[in-house]
Parts: structure tokens; sequence; C-alpha cells
């Protein structure tokens, strides 16, 4: 195709796409798709896992030895809005499969995005946001509890469910986590595909992405719950979980973007 005609199906997939409904059963492809994925060239997407899991097991590790083992929680709560930032390598990869490119674990590593540092952009706003929320996190802690030392973690679950004010702390943590959730899940969730597969710039990107889910919502729920579900598993077995799970997910959600935001005629059309 022509550069115009690139142009115009562009145009129609900006404009068009946002009204797709898309059942919530396609979570399931998507997963499918994912898991294929990971198997193809497994070494590289392992490999990929491997290092998530290691950066993440040092960083707890460093948190208990210096005695900040209060803001694990909220540590984790911002792992969960960056990784759509950190599984920029894999929707690479997914990619590169797309298009029957190579494959290497270098060019998972070194990507160059279509929107080249538009990403680091959204990166900082979503870093910014995890901070947010962490800060956010120890505030609550205080308006419910005061000044009173973190008792660590094998206290922390009587401190929680056998106190009035630890229920009443846990109900406003699920409504402010939930609304940080939300919002960076609405701002990432296509954002960052978006920016490694075409031209444009992060705001275009993130108030796209913001469409696509609004429109979308039944199955993007769907989704954040199951991304939710196995990153939870993913943490319970200490984190050697992640070698597989975040791989997953990652090529899973270059698939949902692809699914929602560029309907297959369009992709089928864009390639001849």
């Amino acid at each position: 195709m022509s550069d115009l005609d690139l142009a115009s199906v562009d145009g129609f997939i900006r404009v068009g796409s946002r009204n797709r409904r898309l059942p919530v059963g396609a979570v399931v492809g998507w997963l499918k798709a994912g898991w294929h994925d990971l198997t193809t060239d497994p070494v590289s997407s392992i490999s990929y896992g491997l290092a998530i899991f290691a950066v993440s097991f040092a960083i707890v590790a460093g948190l208990f030895f210096l005695g900040l083992d209060y803001i694990l929680f909220p540590a984790i709560a911002a792992f969960m809005v960056v990784g759509p930032l950190v599984a920029v390598g894999l929707y690479a990869k997914s990619r590169a499969l797309e298009r029957g490119k190579p494959v290497t674990l270098a060019r998972m590593i070194f990507v160059r995005p279509a929107s080249g540092a538009q990403v680091l952009f959204i990166g900082v706003i979503l870093l910014g946001l995890a901070l947010l929320w962490m800060r956010a996190a120890v505030i609550i802690y205080a308006l419910f509890f005061g000044l009173r030392p973190f008792p660590g973690i094998d206290n922390l679950v009587p401190m929680l469910f056998t106190t009035d004010v630890g229920w009443a702390m846990l109900v406003a943590g699920t409504v402010v986590g939930g609304l940080f959730a939300a919002f960076s899940f609405a701002i990432s969730a296509f954002s960052i595909p978006m920016l490694l597969d075409e031209r444009t710039d992060a705001f275009t990107a993130m108030g796209t992405s913001i469409s696509l889910v609004c429109n979308n919502r039944p199955v993007m729920i769907a989704w954040g719950m199951i991304v939710l579900l196995l990153t939870a598993l993913g943490l319970a077995t200490g984190m050697i979980g992640l070698i597989v799970v975040f791989p997953l997910l990652g090529h899973a959600t270059w698939h949902a973007y692809k699914a929602i935001a560029v309907p297959q005629e369009i992709q089928r059309g864009a390639r001849r």
C-alpha cells in the first residue's frame, strides 16, 4: 500500500475502532495467542521473565534489608502500574513474530519504538503515578493508625482483620487503590503497544487507550481481573511464577491491543 493509503488506514483505526465491542470470551483468545508467542523461541521470553524475577527479588530483599518492609504492598501495587512499560520487549517479540521477522533477546531489550522517546514520557508518568500511589498508601496508614510503627509482615494480618480500624483502613485503601489502578490501567493498557507500533505522541496514545478501554468495558474488566489474578499467583510463589506469568501477560497484551485497536480486516489490508 502507498503512504497515503496507510495514512487513511491509520485514520480509520483511530476513529472507527473505538466503537468496537468484543465479547468477554475474547480474553481466552488473547491468552492462547500469548502462550503461542511465549512457546515460540521460548528461551527469549523465559530469559525476559527471569530478568523480571531477579530484579523484583532484589527490590523486595532490599526493602527488608533496609527496614522498609512497610512499603512492600504499595511497591507491589507500583509494579502493577509500571508493568506495561517493562513489558515493551515482549510486545516487540510478538510484533516480530506477527511480521515473520527474527526474534532475539537483544532486540527485546534494546527496543526501538516507532514513536521514539514518547514511550519514555509515558514511563515517567507511570513512575510518578506509582510513587504517588505508594505515598497515598503511607498516608492512609497514618490516618488510621497514627504514628504507630509498622508492626511487621507477621503482625499485619491480625492488625487489619481483627480490629475495626483495620477493616476501615482496608475499605479506604481499596477504594483509593482501585481509583489509582483503574486510571493507570486505562492510560497504559494500549498506549505503550501503540507507541511501539506507530508514530504518535504520548498524550494521543493515552487518550486513545482510555477511549478503547471505556468503549470495551466488559472485556477489559475481565482482562484486568485476569492480569490481577495471574500476577497475584506469580507473586504468591515467591515471585518465581513471574518467570512465566509476566511474559505470558506481556505477549497476550499485544494481541489484546491488535484485537481492539486494529480490526483484523484492516490488519490484513495494511500487510498487502
